[in-house]
């Protein structure tokens, strides 16, 4: 079969299943398994798929923020913790949107002494109900609303944050490897965690498993440039972990 119907039916079963195992390619197709990775690594770099450990996802704009808010959970709730726990106070915060940044929020707002600037509402949000600490300046970013992701974005928002320096970006990325670094799917919050990363000292990463080795459209920090990678132990088990690992300041593993 060549490789142009290969890519074919490739993606004709993600449409179908939105993720395949490199065994169900393998069985599939007829072909070896060095032939499955060599299609998955041409189609992801065309943007057609992502690659994950043991397989491939169906590329495609990430699920609303509400579902977001119900997958990895205990994974996601054990790296905001361990994240507050590396910070001192008083300090300085980027955030940029999402649902593992929106559960660092509410870990942070039991803290003092907080300057956070954010896009995330959501984020903000955590930082409004009892006990509310007045140590705590929270400032949320102008710019267009997007609804589904309930952020900010746009050229106000970037101008905005060049207008700030912050001590630690704290950022959220759809994939996170170490040829690429973290990455976003898409442009707008691509441009919005760069410009944090790029106006703080520091840059931490918080990913779970299931982000690590994968990869997406856009870099917005590349691996060299990551000081702290939270993640949870099962990061351990993901193809392209130690390749990171070896390419970041430090791992922390929650």
């Amino acid at each position: 079969m060549w490789s142009e119907a290969r890519h074919q039916k490739i993606r004709m079963l993600l449409q179908r299943h939105e993720r395949i195992t490199t065994e169900d390619a393998i069985r599939e197709l007829g072909v070896s398994r060095e032939t499955v990775r060599r299609d998955f690594l041409e189609l992801e770099a065309l943007g057609l798929l992502q690659r994950v450990h043991g397989g491939a996802v169906h590329l495609s704009d990430e699920p609303p923020i509400d579902k977001r808010n119900t997958i990895h959970i205990a994974a996601k709730k054990a790296i905001v913790r361990a994240a507050a726990q590396r910070l001192r106070t008083p300090v300085t915060l980027f955030m940029d949107a999402g649902s593992t940044t929106t559960l660092l929020a509410r870990e942070l707002a039991q803290l003092s002494g907080l300057t956070l600037i954010t896009n995330s509402l959501s984020a903000a949000a955590c930082f409004t109900g009892p006990p509310g600490n007045p140590d705590n300046q929270i400032i949320i970013l102008p710019g267009v609303l997007n609804t589904a992701l309930s952020s900010t974005s746009g050229a106000s928002t970037i101008l905005q944050i060049q207008t700030f320096r912050a001590d630690i970006a704290l950022l959220s990325p759809v994939a996170v490897n170490a040829r690429q670094g973290a990455a976003s799917f898409l442009h707008d919050e691509a441009l919005i965690a760069r410009a944090m990363s790029e106006g703080a000292a520091e840059t931490w990463i918080l990913a779970d498993h299931s982000k690590i080795g994968a990869a997406s459209r856009e870099t917005y920090c590349p691996a060299e440039r990551i000081d702290r990678l939270f993640c949870n132990g099962q990061a351990r088990q993901a193809e392209g972990f130690e390749a990171l690992r070896a390419k970041v300041g430090e791992v922390v593993l929650a």
